[in-house]
Order: C-alpha cells, then sequence, then structure tokens
C-alpha cells in the first residue's frame, strides 16, 4: 500500500483583478507522505496562501491536478469539496476561530455534527480528543474565559476530532507569546509522534524549524525543497496561564 498522502502536479491558480491576470501558481508539483511533518514557507505574494487553500480545499486550481488519498480533488463540485473538507481535513487557523457562544467542548464537537456523528458518540470523542491535549479542566469555558494558548488547544483538538488525513495549520503561532508559542509546538510534535500528517503554513524560520521537511515558494514555484537535518524538538517551557 502506498504511503503517499496527496500529490499535486502542475498546480496553477490565476485570478483576474480587473483586467489583469495574477499567476499566483505557476505549476506547482509537490508529494506529500503519510505521517510527514513539512513546513511551507516564502515571503508575502509567494503563492503560500493560495496553495494552502487549494491542498484545504477551500480554493480549487485553474489548471494541474491534485490527489488526495486517490481522488482526484480537482474535478470536485462545492459539495463534494465540503465534504472532502470535513472528513479529510483539520484545520488550526491564526485567529482560531472559535464560536464564543459556544463552550470548549461544543467548539471542538462541531466538525462532528457537520459529520451526521450521533451524540453520545460526538461528545465522547470531544472528551477524549480535549484530554488529549491537555484541556479536561476547561471543557465548559467559553473562549472569552481561556488564554490564547488554551484557545488555540481548542482549536487545535477540533482539528483532530475527526481523526482527519492532514491537520493543516495557518501561522498556529502568530497570535501567542513565544513561551505559549513553544508550547503549542510541542502539541504539534506530539500529535506527529502519533502518526498524524501535518503541513504547517509560516513566515517564521523557527516555527519551520520544527518541521522534517521545509518547502520554500516564490513566485508561485517551489523555490526548495529540502529535509531540515536538525529539527527543533520538544523544548521544556514554564507557563504562567492557568
Amino acid at each position: 500500500m502506498s504511503d503517499n498522502l496527496f500529490s499535486l502536479r502542475d498546480l496553477k491558480k490565476y485570478y483576474k483583478v480587473g483586467t489583469v491576470v495574477v499567476k499566483a501558481l505557476k505549476g506547482i508539483d509537490l508529494t506529500i507522505n503519510k505521517n510527514e511533518y513539512v513546513a511551507i514557507m516564502g515571503p508575502s505574494g509567494s503563492g503560500k496562501s493560495t496553495l494552502m487553500n487549494i491542498i484545504g480545499c477551500l480554493d480549487t486550481a485553474t489548471e494541474g491536478d491534485y490527489i488526495l488519498n486517490g481522488t482526484n480533488v480537482s474535478v470536485l463540485v462545492d459539495d463534494q469539496l465540503a465534504e472532502i473538507r470535513n472528513k479529510e481535513i483539520g484545520f488550526v487557523f491564526q485567529t482560531f476561530n472559535l464560536l464564543p457562544r459556544y463552550t470548549a467542548l461544543e467548539n471542538v464537537i462541531l466538525p462532528l455534527i457537520y459529520a451526521g456523528v450521533g451524540k453520545e458518540t460526538r461528545i465522547a470523542k470531544g472528551i477524549k480528543t480535549m484530554q488529549n491535549v491537555g484541556l479536561e479542566d476547561r471543557m465548559e469555558h467559553r473562549p472569552n474565559e481561556l488564554s490564547g494558548g488554551q484557545r488555540q488547544r481548542v482549536a487545535v483538538a477540533r482539528a483532530l476530532v475527526n481523526n482527519p488525513s492532514i491537520i493543516l495549520a495557518d501561522e498556529p503561532t502568530g497570535n501567542l507569546d513565544s513561551k505559549t508559542s513553544i508550547d503549542i509546538m510541542n502539541l504539534f510534535e506530539d500529535i506527529y509522534d502519533q502518526g498524524n500528517t501535518i503541513i504547517v503554513v509560516t513566515h517564521e524560520e523557527d516555527i519551520a524549524r520544527h518541521a522534517r521537511r521545509i518547502v520554500r515558494l516564490r513566485d508561485g514555484l517551489i523555490e526548495s525543497d529540502e529535509i531540515n537535518p536538525h529539527p527543533t524538538m520538544k523544548q521544556k517551557v514554564v507557563l504562567t496561564e492557568q
């Protein structure tokens, strides 16, 4: 059985802005295997956000193929893309994207509701996932009652609860202080050790160094794709938050 998780083949994405055609991606070839930990880097305008949106099935390519677990995502319609997103992709955003009126547990189990999972099962899975990210004592708290690091842990739990093929993290430490950032990257290390595939989109070199492979984009093309010989492993951190 192949270890290949997804492949991008000559992927191109063009936008029309007025009369101007912007070529965000000019031909990307990229293969990611199961249980890889990859950082995608690049300056503003390099195409990394566009690439992330396509990998996450939030957008589709203009040309080329995106093969995910044997399915050509490039030819799917919106409803099919939504189903793939919910089943295959776990998103972690810089701004957490939590619903303020919902408790932490209610936020975590949202993907299971969309997937049609029964109430007892989704609550049990939600509790277990929150325990796995160290938030078993915060399940009934709402986002405004949580610190930034705790909110990001809730977001990570929500990303994990459906057992997705890919954890896709967009600048996951962008709104966190340095100590809390280390804490969240330690959590990603644990998730990777459990066999998950993680893709982190970041402009921060110190965050990218946690990954085992670093893909750098420039002007809509892959500039380099290299194994990280000395990844940053779990670090000790003393957190002051409660």
